[in-house]
Order: C-alpha cells, then sequence, then structure tokens
C-alpha cells in the first residue's frame, strides 16, 4: 500500500531550560496560544503523537508523554527518545520554539521523500538543511545512540548527508527559531 502523507509519527521536543528566553518558552503565549500549542496544531493529522519532555512538566490533549532518554543533552537526545518510542517508519520531528511550522510545512517535507532516504529537511533561503522541523526514519535510532555514546550532541549529524533529502521552497519564516522573547515579540507569519 502506498505511503500517506501523514504516515508518520509526530513529536515535540519541550522542556529544555530556556536559558535565553527567561522563562519556559513552551508555555509562553503569541497569538493566544502557547508555543506548544502551535507546533502541536501542524502535526495534528499524525496518527501518533509524542511530547518528549519531563515527567508531567506539560500536558497537552492528544499526545502521549515520553521521557527524554538523556535530559540535558539538547534536541539530538530529544531525537534519540522520540525514535525510540515511535516504533518504525517516519518520525516529523519538532522543536517547541518552531511556532511558524504549518501543515502544509509538513506535507511539503512528506512528499518529497523519496527510497533510500533517511532524513527529509527544509532548506532554509542560504540553501543550507535545517535539521529541526524535520522528518527523521526511525532505521536511524542506532545511529543516533552511537553519536550521543560518543559525547556528540549536534542534531545536524543525525543522519547522513548521502541520505538526506531537502526540500526547496519553504516559507522562510517556518524556520524562524523563538529563542528569546525578542524573538517572540518580533514573530510575523
Amino acid at each position: 500500500m502506498p505511503a500517506t502523507l501523514w504516515d508518520f509519527t509526530a513529536a515535540i521536543t519541550a522542556g529544555g531550560r530556556s536559558s535565553r528566553f527567561g522563562s519556559d518558552k513552551a508555555l509562553a503565549l503569541w497569538r493566544g496560544r502557547t508555543l506548544l500549542q502551535h507546533v502541536a496544531a501542524s502535526l495534528e493529522p499524525c496518527p501518533q503523537r509524542l511530547l518528549v519532555a519531563p515527567p508531567g512538566r506539560y500536558v497537552l490533549g492528544g499526545w502521549t508523554p515520553v521521557e527524554d532518554t538523556r535530559p540535558g543533552e539538547g534536541p539530538l537526545a530529544g531525537l534519540e527518545a522520540a525514535l525510540q518510542a515511535a516504533g518504525t517508519g517516519w518520525v516529523a520531528f519538532a522543536g517547541v520554539d518552531l511556532p511558524g511550522l504549518t501543515r502544509t510545512y509538513w506535507e511539503t517535507l512528506a512528499a518529497a521523500r523519496v527510497p533510500g532516504a533517511l532524513s527529509v529537511q527544509a532548506q532554509d533561503v542560504s540553501g543550507r538543511p535545517q535539521p529541526l522541523g524535520a522528518l527523521y526514519h526511525t532505521s536511524l535510532l542506532p545511529r543516533l545512540r552511537a553519536l550521543l555514546d560518543s559525547g556528540e550532541r549536534r542534531l545536524r549529524l543525525a543522519a547522513p548527508e548521502d541520505t538526506t533529502v531537502t526540500a526547496a521552497g519553504l516559507n522562510p519564516a517556518a524556520l524562524r527559531n523563538v529563542n528569546t522573547p525578542a524573538d517572540l515579540a518580533e514573530l510575523k507569519l
């Protein structure tokens, strides 16, 4: 049976230190909803939805809490927890600080999947692939474990370059990362 656009598991990583933001970024309000709610809305059609965060920190209806396997070790560790909890197949992995993500964004990435690809990432305006707000295949889990065990923390190394497909032409605002209250105040979509 052919894959559908929404045949992947959604995973949001939340609950980092938010040190540059000064307060819990996931709970920051923008346009009447929290950043967490904005990102979750973009992934609502996914049949399985995972929230990688400290136990009991957030409640999000329809989302299964998943404990971060390596707290404090960044998004690569959050991706490891998500891939492990997802089982098999594709995972749409997003940070809570990307409130500009939309269903169209995810549909564009899903449509860009090709045989042999293990990651589909948006291409930013400079042509670089963006590893947060991307699709990852669960077969990458052993690679992630090895990277993390070796002390690596860079998310951009999660998938080998030759197995990463990029999708161009996406709205650059979708990739606008909110790290500070000023970023949030300047956010225009």
